[in-house]
């Protein structure tokens, strides 16, 4: 019970300064594919906590003994004894259901927001295949529309869509500055990223935390398409397109380069700082410790009594011969 109390704290620790803290963080907007990472860490790492502390109270802590053997019995005994205390049985079942209720939600919410992302893509693109033009040389679909849009369907079969009004109102640097940026959403496999936050919002909408990592995931993966589309075409040019594409609408399954414009241009007009590579790996590290600490915590009582006999066995009795004459 002792560990299931800890990974509970920890989880609620977490959930409630984190999010105070790396909203105020302005590395994150420097380095965006770190604050991506820390973000999905830290939503596992609480899943993870309030999990494992479900399967602590189902499963009382035991020590392992030499023997298979003995560490079978030893289970047998520490789960025949807790369910025989009063009120065992139902604290057991409570933790039981917890663990699996939490996951196998987060699981067909995750499994059918991914399903119902792909049936919608699959969709547009036959409609773009009716209604759209390929050009090869850009490597896109053009729609004949009067609005400035881009935007790409990511997954099997990915494209980059384009109306007509943007290759009309943006010059070929811009074109290929937002052509870039659309890339490096398909690269970074972004819609996955989005579709694990979301997930979670799905599965529990009132969990602050969750609503809070999935709004930034979607601001930090347009600053990190922006970092890849900037290097080739510069920063300048990559701002003035947002600008002509704001408020530019896209499907509910596509990722758009029109979104969050105003922080973005500000972003890319600013001095470009970028962390240090040595900075970004001690963060990513640092969140992996994050996710690996409710592990630690759920198996160290184990590990540390290894040697130690949870139920020691009665003494056999020693065998002995005929009676000496």
């Amino acid at each position: 019970m002792k560990i299931a109390v800890l990974l509970i704290g920890y989880a609620v620790t977490l959930g409630v300064l984190a999010p105070l803290w790396l909203t105020r963080a302005g590395w994150t907007a420097r380095s965006p594919r770190l604050g991506i990472w820390v973000w999905q860490m830290l939503t596992a790492t609480v899943v993870v906590s309030v999990a494992l502390a479900g399967l602590a109270v189902a499963v009382p802590s035991m020590a392992f003994s030499g023997s298979l053997a003995d560490v079978l019995e030893a289970c047998v005994l520490a789960l025949r004894a807790q369910y025989a205390a009063p009120g065992g049985a139902a604290v057991a079942a409570s933790g039981t259901v917890l663990a699996v209720a939490l996951l196998a939600r987060i699981g067909w919410c995750l499994t059918a927001g991914l399903v119902r992302a792909r049936r919608a893509r699959s969709r547009h693109a036959e409609v773009l295949t009716l209604v759209g033009t390929h050009r090869a040389d850009l490597g896109v679909t053009v729609l004949d529309d009067h609005r400035p849009a881009a935007y790409c369907l990511p997954g099997h079969g990915h494209r980059i869509v384009l109306t007509s009004a943007t290759l009309a109102t943006l010059d070929p640097r811009a074109l290929d500055a937002v052509i870039a940026h659309e890339r490096a959403h398909i690269r970074g496999r972004h819609h996955l990223v989005l579709g694990y936050a979301e997930a979670l919002v799905q599965a529990f909408p009132r969990v602050a935390l969750f609503r809070i990592a999935a709004a930034q995931t979607r601001r930090l993966v347009e600053m990190a398409a922006d970092d890849e589309a900037a290097p080739e075409w510069d920063r300048l040019t990559l701002a003035g397109a947002l600008v002509e594409l704001a408020g530019a609408g896209a499907p509910a399954s596509a990722l758009a380069a029109g979104g969050d414009v105003a922080r973005r241009v500000r972003r890319l007009l600013a001095p470009h700082r970028p962390l240090r590579r040595a900075v970004v790996w001690a963060g990513a590290l640092a969140a992996v410790a994050v996710l690996a600490l409710p592990v630690v915590l759920a198996v160290e009582p184990a590990v540390a009594s290894i040697d130690m006999n949870a139920c020691p066995l009665m003494d056999a009795p020693v065998a002995t011969g005929p009676a000496a004459t």
